[in-house]
């Protein structure tokens, strides 16, 4: 047990005024690029309208108080653990950890991915951890991905899904959960692949994605030749078509920051280190073309963006797990990934950016629980929490396929003493 350690570290935010003062310094010097004169229906055609960013920036500088926001983040239950990563060494991992009252309440992982951040779980929390007699309670982890937000960065090249899947795991066991269920989208989907492959029956019982994708492998369709007549009906069924044209749109459109930090992801640093505005133009982007017409307020979204500005090991550290996870652009995100067994729930929301035809999901592994939504974008724990704290419950409760699924742990019982 000596790679799983027991110390844990309460943490509080509290970033020091000289980093405030240098943000208000460098949003008082702040030169902006020109624009075109557009109308209102090419407003974002060429990136972050110019007309967002100066309200931002004002906003940022005159009337965002971080000192607000860091009150309210610290009533969190945040905590540091270090934790030892083969060839890696130790890292000091962060995360909230929000255990329920309720006494065999389901132990739950929550994973984020990019430009999210641990924030992502906030809204979540209080649902999933809810006393109920009709719905199961669950522990809830969200873990901050090492070099994310107050997580320490790796500091050697190398540092992928299996070493991610490490951190998750030893992290768990270290909080006393040998056996728990798994929930991400993003690259939380995608290490969560991964995690559920390496640690899949024995510690990790049964996991769900909000971001179902997967690349369809001749092994798996060989393995499971009833799944053949859907793939080649693929083409002639609606949905699959609109899957098809969402996915091409994102291709053509929306990935240039993939390539780039897939494959220079330092170059890019540079500029989000140094530039807040330029890490806000970057990530405001996303946030309002990956979300299902979400009302984002400017105090939300300045938040978000200063969790990556005031991050333990800057906005670049972030960067690098596009280029890890592709090899430098030469491989795919799911090399090495297989068809997973445990029982495994997804939920499809709108406002996705990738979408795959549905009959495409089951080769990801063992579907046992789907549900498609009218609402909802990329950040389904952000955008609608009710809705994904609804399908766990579903999922995981009396009657639902993964019922149990934790032994002695059904999130129904009575309140701790």
């Amino acid at each position: 047990m000596s790679d799983f350690p027991v110390k844990e570290y309460t943490f509080t935010i509290h970033v020091p005024d000289a980093d405030l003062d240098l943000l208000q310094r460098k949003l008082d010097s702040t030169r902006l690029p020109d624009e075109l004169e557009l109308d209102g229906s090419q407003q974002w055609t060429y990136g972050t309208p110019l007309s967002s960013i100066k309200r931002l920036v004002a906003r940022w500088r005159d009337g965002y108080d971080w000192r607000k926001s860091e009150a309210e983040i610290n009533k969190l239950p945040m905590y540091t653990r270090d934790i030892s990563v083969d060839n890696f060494g130790t890292l000091n991992i962060h995360y909230v950890h929000q255990r329920s009252n309720v006494l065999d309440a389901i132990p739950l992982l929550f994973v984020h991915g990019w430009p999210g951040h641990f924030l992502e779980v906030r809204k979540l929390l209080p649902l999933l951890t809810e006393e109920s007699a009709d719905h199961p309670s669950f522990h809830v982890v969200a873990v901050s991905l090492p070099g994310y937000a107050f997580s320490e960065a790796p500091t050697k090249p190398g540092f992928g899904a299996p070493q991610f899947a490490e951190v998750f795991n030893k992290l768990m066991i270290s909080l006393g959960y040998e056996e728990y269920v798994y929930q991400g989208g993003d690259w939380a989907h995608v290490l969560g692949i991964r995690a559920a492959n390496m640690y899949g029956g024995r510690h990790i019982k049964a996991w769900h994605t909000n971001c179902p994708i997967t690349k369809p492998k001749l092994s798996t369709i060989i393995a499971h030749p009833s799944l053949i007549p859907r793939i080649l009906a693929a083409p002639f069924v609606k949905d699959a078509r609109e899957a098809y044209a969402t996915s091409k749109r994102y291709l053509s459109l929306e990935c240039a920051y993939m390539k780039e930090q897939e494959t220079r992801p330092q170059t890019l640093g540079y500029s989000l280190a140094d530039s807040p505005v330029g890490l806000l133009a970057w990530i405001y982007e996303k946030l309002v073309a990956w979300s299902d017409d979400y009302p984002w307020t400017d105090d939300e979204v300045l938040e978000w963006v200063s969790i990556y500005w005031f991050s333990r090991a800057g906005p670049a550290a972030s960067l690098r797990i596009y280029y890890e996870m592709s090899h430098g652009g030469t491989g795919d995100f799911f090399h090495d990934t297989q068809w997973i067994p445990i029982p495994t729930g997804v939920s499809y929301f709108p406002g996705e950016i990738v979408r795959l035809p549905k009959s495409w999901t089951r080769l990801l592994g063992n579907v046992v629980y789907q549900v498609e939504h009218d609402q909802g974008g990329h950040f389904a724990a952000h955008e609608v929490p009710e809705r994904l704290a609804c399908d766990l419950r579903k999922m995981f409760g009396r009657g639902g396929p993964a019922f149990g699924v934790v032994p002695g742990r059904s999130g129904y019982s009575l309140k701790k003493n």
